[in-house]
């Protein structure tokens, strides 16, 4: 079957490729970035461009850093496990092992949350098959993030190699991580600011709440800017945008539904199924699938996807965490396994994952020595 997937800007740069072009800077090589004698990459979750375009008026310092061409895009799944372990490692999630929220351990009967899973699913310290940045690059590394995320799984199998500063007040955080730039040169800096995707998943990213967390994040970047000594270059870029889904968009997969029929598991989150067929039944789950969901939703076969180059070189190890059929929706709507007793995701608006361009382009502003 031909595969219709969307286009990226042809612009756009990829997420994989900001830190190393970043590192080429600190040795004056990079073809994206000038020269700069150290450098910050501050990643504000959830903040695509169509997201900051929308509402450029509540962030106009960002909104006057950026033009058209000032994008990247984030992987497939869009989503934050995904796509920080590929801006942390410089590899795609075919590679690095991480297919999305929720995977498949392979040889089980369980999916693994890859977010959390260290801790929840126990994954071992091999599951993130790809050597950080932190360590490979052969420069000092330095995340400046909330205290609590210091001592995750995921933090050991993303970052190794780097020096953790946590830091739970935004404008501390930020302040920490132009003190560290300045005291270190040709240091990397990873600063995270996850406020603006709780905000959006709990409230909606077209909420008042939304809005007025990204004012907040706006004077932050600008505090940044303005702390940034001569010679430090620093870019704003982020994990995924966000798209909102209100409860009568979703869909939802019950008992005795034709869609579940002949799944063993259901993986991935509600904007990018992973569905896991029983033995013998890949075929016709993926044809009842196409047949139901085809004019709203992508639904690709896992030969299919592979195929498309969208996770990159698959290793033969991380072959069996993906979905034997994978469902990204196009229009605004979300699945939900409605036969599981944790109704609480169900409460969340805003969303990513898919496809669309709402949610896989994300900016890449220049600030200080990179402008």
């Amino acid at each position: 079957m031909p595969l219709s997937l969307p286009v990226d800007p042809p612009h756009a740069r990829s997420l994989t490729g900001v830190v190393p072009e970043m590192a080429r800077a600190l040795s004056a090589d990079s073809a994206w970035f000038a020269p700069a004698t150290s450098a910050i990459v501050f990643v504000i979750d959830g903040l695509g461009s169509h997201n900051l375009a929308a509402r450029s008026g509540h962030a106009r310092f960002l909104a006057s850093m950026a033009t058209k061409k000032d994008v990247a895009r984030t992987v497939f799944p869009s989503t934050t496990a995904s796509a920080l372990a590929s801006l942390l490692t410089g590899t795609l999630p075919g590679e690095h092992g991480i297919v999305g929220y929720k995977a498949r351990v392979p040889g089980t009967h369980r999916v693994a949350n890859q977010l959390r899973g260290w801790e929840t699913d126990g994954l071992p310290e091999s599951w993130q098959r790809a050597i950080p940045l932190a360590t490979s690059l052969g420069r000092a590394f330095f995340v400046v993030s909330k205290s609590e995320y210091e001592s995750t799984g995921y933090t050991r199998a993303t970052q190794s190699g780097a020096q953790f500063v946590g830091v739970d007040d935004l404008t501390e955080r930020v302040a920490e991580a132009a003190r560290i730039a300045h005291q270190h040169p040709g240091s990397l800096v990873y600063l995270y600011a996850p406020e603006l995707d709780g905000a959006g998943h709990k409230h909606g990213w077209q909420s008042d709440e939304w809005v007025g967390t990204l004012e907040t994040l706006d004077a932050a970047a600008a505090s940044l800017a303005a702390q940034l000594r001569p010679g430090i270059g620093a870019v704003v870029t982020a994990d995924h945008g966000m798209i909102d889904v209100p409860r009568h968009r979703h869909i939802l997969l019950g008992a005795g539904d034709d869609l579940v029929d002949g799944v063993s598991l259901v993986g991935g989150e509600p904007r990018m199924l992973h569905v896991y067929a029983e033995v013998g039944q890949q075929e016709s789950v993926l044809a009842r699938w196409r047949a139901s969901e085809s004019e709203r939703s992508w639904v690709l076969s896992r030969a299919e996807i592979i195929e498309s180059g969208l996770l990159g070189p698959v290793s033969d190890e991380v072959i069996e965490r993906i979905g034997d059929v994978l469902i990204a929706p196009r229009a605004g709507i979300a699945y939900y396994d409605d036969r599981t007793g944790d109704k609480g995701p169900q409460r969340m608006i805003g969303q990513h994952g898919s496809l669309t361009a709402e949610e896989r382009i994300v900016p890449l502003i220049r600030l200080g020595a990179f402008r």
